[in-house]
């Protein structure tokens, strides 16, 4: 039961190329650093990476992007991330833009053992027509585009057909977390932890504090141990390292 490793390197010894992430964090907030870095000096390269967003430049998954590690986005917001979308318009980047609240429910819906589910959202646009770019060609033009998915009417409504989302490996970061895996994340940081961490196959979390199991409140746990298998416990100045996206100060 006890899942604590060692080291972020032993964490992700096993990701290899061509595997497939989910990753947590909106922005630089709940994202987990430590194990990104470890994953880019072990090497594994081709990955397909479901995320809200790929990072910042220079910062989260903009590391792994810049260093050409990464294949295929499934996410929901480009932002300021210049070298993403670079990449994405040079047509060296396979993206599949998704609903924000139909990336969470894909990847509750993974977790939860649901192979698909209908939802109002995109319906009438391209989202559900098809005919998103998905990868352009070196010439500007359209290389691959998403087809276009089921529609049923229910209640006199339309609603599209999703499909829920399960990955090879999940990296998240949590506030507090145990031995056994049961992990509680703090504010905003709980964004897509929770349901990245539902979605993969192995999840490794870095947690900020490790605590003994039963110390955790059992009301207070926001993600069971069942779906993590692997904990790393960070040190106090890597729990302490939290980057600010955009920076916003008063005059005085």
């Amino acid at each position: 039961m006890d899942k604590v490793v060692a080291s972020a390197a032993e964490a992700v010894a096993d990701i290899e190329d061509g595997a497939s992430l989910a990753v947590g964090g909106f922005g630089l907030s709940g994202v987990p650093d430590v194990l990104i870095r470890a994953l880019h000096a072990h090497g594994p390269g081709d990955l397909s990476v479901v995320s809200n967003n790929c990072g910042v430049d220079g910062g989260g998954l903009g590391i792994l992007l810049a260093a050409g590690r990464i294949s295929r986005v499934t996410g929901s917001y480009i932002g300021d991330n210049k070298e993403f979308a670079r990449r994405y318009l040079g047509g060296e980047l396979e993206l599949e833009l998704t609903p924000q609240g139909t990336l969470a429910e894909r990847l509750r819906a993974g977790g939860c053992g649901i192979p698909a589910f209908f939802t109002p959202a995109g319906v009438g646009t391209q989202a559900a027509d098809g005919g998103l770019p998905w990868r352009y060609a070196e010439d500007g033009s359209v290389a691959v585009a998403s087809p276009p998915k089921e529609t049923r009417a229910y209640g006199g409504r339309p609603y599209v057909l999703e499909h829920g989302i399960t990955t090879d490996f999940a990296l998240v970061r949590a506030a507090r977390g145990d031995r056994h895996g049961n992990l509680v994340f703090a504010r905003a940081a709980r964004n897509f932890n929770p349901l990245a961490a539902m979605a993969g196959r192995i999840t490794v979390a870095e947690v900020e504090e490790l605590v003994d199991p039963g110390e955790l409140d059992p009301d207070q746990i926001h993600l069971p141990g069942v779906f993590v298998q692997r904990v790393l416990a960070l040190t106090p100045a890597q729990a302490a390292d939290k980057g600010i996206e955009r920076r916003t100060v008063r005059t005085r």
